[in-house]
């Protein structure tokens, strides 16, 4: 009895937890901002209630836009949630790369260092905003079993560089060409087509990657990578292993001109606040 009654209180705190204050500034007035689009049945739910929905998952995979702090306070509120309501096995990281993989084990459980030294014991990479990254990953060394490195290591993508592989049949023709004009936009318009297809090498090889660690990690697993990478269509899913239930996607969304996603492409979406647009390429 009174394994059922902390049951109960602990999915009533998870139920009860207010979102994050918004660091965004745009978009506020959008009347869906901090609800979840779902795909299958074209309607809006709360995000309590996408914490009961993706509790019963083994495998999740939520995809992020990199530079916006909003989605990184929700994953970690979709974590703590997510953590009250069963105990989270595994959680796996894009920004983690297999050559971290013994220093990450090693700090896993421990009474952690201040946030220089901890970055330094990680060989955190400078490109993954750690005032982002951060939290989630003292969450993730102190919280569930394992945190994992998912992306591909630097030799691997280097090696795929001067010797691209062809995509998989599996691309269609239309994801190919999202792929490739999303690459060629990333890169400022500065790369040749054979630069292209070494790029499409090498995002095939990672989203491969993150699949194999995502199927072979202690459940429930879940995975944060960026959104292109957690696409059913372009990214993760679509390297998933025929013998298992695909995992769950949730995609978290600025608001904007974009179109919701299908369900080809995602189960849940998650609307949030847009940040000024930052010019890269000026940059």
């Amino acid at each position: 009895m009174k394994a059922i009654v902390l049951a109960l209180l602990l999915a009533l705190s998870a139920c009860a937890a207010p979102l994050p204050r918004w660091q965004g500034a745009e978009g506020l007035d959008q009347p869906h901002v901090g609800q979840v689009w779902v795909t299958a049945e074209q309607r809006w739910i709360s995000p309590q209630a996408l914490v009961k929905r993706l509790a019963t998952a083994p495998h999740v995979v939520v995809g992020e836009q990199h530079d916006n702090p909003d989605h990184h306070r929700l994953q970690l509120w979709l974590l703590q949630q997510l953590q009250a309501a069963r105990p989270q096995q595994s959680l796996l990281l894009e920004m983690l790369q297999p050559a971290q993989q013994a220093a990450v084990a090693a700090l896993q459980g421990r009474v952690l260092p201040d946030d220089k030294a901890l970055q330094r014991q990680l060989e955190w990479q400078a490109g993954w905003d750690w005032a982002m990254y951060g939290p989630l990953v003292r969450w993730g060394l102190a919280v569930p079993a394992q945190l994992l490195a998912a992306n591909l290591d630097r030799d691997s993508m280097m090696a795929l560089y001067r010797a691209p592989q062809p995509l998989n049949e599996r691309y269609t023709a239309d994801a190919r060409r999202q792929l490739s004009d999303t690459i060629e936009a990333s890169h400022c318009g500065r790369i040749d087509a054979q630069q292209v297809q070494a790029m499409l090498s090498i995002q095939q090889a990672r989203d491969q990657a993150m699949a194999a660690a995502l199927a072979g990690a202690p459940a429930p697993a879940l995975l944060l990578a960026g959104n292109y990478h957690a696409r059913r269509d372009l990214g993760v899913p679509l390297h998933w292993p025929a013998q298992q239930v695909p995992p769950l996607v949730l995609q978290l969304q600025e608001v904007g001109d974009a179109p919701l996603p299908s369900e080809q492409q995602a189960d849940y979406l998650w609307l949030t606040p847009a940040t000024p647009t930052r010019d890269y390429c000026a940059d």
